[in-house]
């Protein structure tokens, strides 16, 4: 009996925890997402059932604000998936203590702060002055243009991630034996037609990882930035989803269209969520 209950003993806390601080305030935006409230204390709220859901599904904006998430995410694939396998297969032919140093260059924007990123950026881009501007020759408000404003968004992210990802493509190829490579050259195999057939097959299950942390990561990472650099703008180019349930919580003041929104987002990427493990569980089964 004692021995049946001994598990659940030392998992209380971290239940506890996940109760008090995920399911318990996930069940409150569910709640808040049926009454209509403006935030205020001494402003009573008033239940208005599915409203919210139907208010929202009828406003452009939170249209729009999907479209820029998809662009956004498939933007930040090349960054968190293609670029950071050819920089590891690149780096597998450094050498010595120049490996080291290529490894914390590529790291290293990493742990620069998103915020203390963009006043950087913000200085970089600068009309005229900037020296993105100085380099190409031109006189381009990058960031208050509506036409590059959420690339920007996307690159500077993306150049965050990058080393991330990176370590993550690290990991997975050091899981892969090198007896594979050695049977692969006695059979005449090129470096090509390993990394093509071998490698890239075999590292599968991380890059599905990358992809999942993608595509749930991407809308969340970016709000900093764009609340530093774009507060949404300019004509609302660069607010995605997650971006635009803060601005009717915080700005409009509209408590329950923002938890309609979220619990909309929630449920959306949810559903991709599982979709992607099932791929996920599918190649690394399909792996072994």
């Amino acid at each position: 009996m004692v021995r049946g209950i001994a598990p659940y003993v030392y998992l209380a806390p971290a239940l506890f925890l996940l109760f008090v601080w995920t399911y318990q305030p996930l069940a409150q935006a569910f709640q808040l997402s049926t009454y209509s409230w403006n935030m205020l204390p001494s402003s009573p709220m008033r239940s208005v059932g599915a409203a919210n859901y139907e208010r929202l599904l009828d406003l452009p904006a939170f249209r729009d604000s999907l479209g820029r998430t998809a662009v956004l995410i498939v933007g930040m694939l090349p960054f968190t998936v293609v670029l950071p396998v050819l920089i590891a297969l690149a780096s597998r032919r450094v050498r010595g203590r120049s490996r080291t140093v290529y490894h914390a260059l590529v790291f290293a924007p990493f742990l620069v702060a998103p915020v203390a990123a963009a006043a950087v950026w913000r200085w970089l881009l600068h009309p005229g002055s900037g020296f993105v501007d100085q380099v190409l020759g031109t006189h381009r408000n990058w960031v208050y243009d509506a036409t590059t404003a959420h690339a920007v968004i996307i690159g500077i992210t993306g150049w965050q991630l990058l080393g991330f990802a990176v370590l993550v493509v690290w990991a997975g190829l050091a899981g892969i034996s090198g007896d594979y490579d050695e049977a692969a050259r006695v059979d005449g195999a090129s470096p090509g037609q390993i990394r093509r057939w071998i490698t890239l097959p075999l590292l599968s299950p991380t890059l599905m990882f990358l992809v999942l942390t993608t595509v749930l990561l991407s809308p969340t990472l970016t709000f900093p930035l764009i609340d530093s650099m774009t507060q949404g703008g300019p004509a609302q180019a660069t607010t995605n989803i997650y971006y635009l349930l803060w601005d009717y919580a915080f700005h409009s003041f509209d408590a329950g269209l923002s938890a309609a929104a979220g619990v909309l987002l929630f449920l959306g990427f949810g559903v991709l969520a599982g979709i992607l493990v099932w791929i996920s569980e599918k190649v690394a089964f399909h792996d072994d």
